[in-house]
């Protein structure tokens, strides 16, 4: 069991049959009252985010989130195809559960994905990725003193700003946590 006063950023619990993972708590002492918790909650099933407050007393079952790095395989279509790299086991993922993730992998990447009570909810990239420009158009010369940035189109299909010298066929890294351009490879 967690209380509400011992929650922190990625603590998960369970609560009216759904699980929860903290995004953002706050103790607030007002000058007249009890205290109470105040946090961002994300459904970890659905992705819902909701607002909720919680006396520091109240009691949740920990939920236990379990990760495991798979080898991403193949998309047919309709699934994402996923392995087990110690057991050879492949998972199939619909697009909802990697619509996050999918433009950061290419086939043979390594992904972290999460389970919840033996059922893959969610799919985790690599922080860095390096990917390759495989279209945009082509940089000026000489034009490098602003921050101006342009589209470029990645192996993945996803598109991402980069800095004006980046040029077709150039391996960039991607942070995934933001989305954005860090260097070129």
């Amino acid at each position: 069991m967690i209380t509400a006063g011992d929650f922190k950023k990625g603590s998960t619990f369970e609560m009216d049959g759904q699980v929860y993972t903290v995004i953002e708590f706050m103790h607030v002492k007002p000058g007249k009252g009890a205290a109470f918790v105040r946090t961002k909650l994300k459904n970890v099933v659905t992705g819902a985010v909701i607002e909720k407050s919680f006396s520091p007393t109240e009691k949740f079952p920990e939920a236990v989130i379990e990760r495991k790095e798979m080898q991403y395989l193949y998309n047919d279509g309709e699934l994402y195809y996923f392995m087990d790299t110690q057991t050879y086991d492949q998972v199939p993922l619909n697009y909802e559960k990697v619509e996050d993730a999918i433009k950061y992998l290419k086939e043979n990447m390594t992904a972290i994905i999460k389970f919840y009570k033996g059922e893959a909810f969610s799919v985790e990239p690599p922080t860095f990725v390096e990917l390759e420009v495989v279209e945009t158009e082509p940089g000026v010369r000489g034009d490098t003193a602003t921050n101006a940035l342009k589209p470029a189109k990645v192996e993945t299909g996803a598109t991402f700003m980069v800095p004006l010298f980046v040029n077709q066929g150039d391996v960039i890294r991607i942070d995934t946590r933001t989305g954005e351009y860090m260097s070129r490879v």
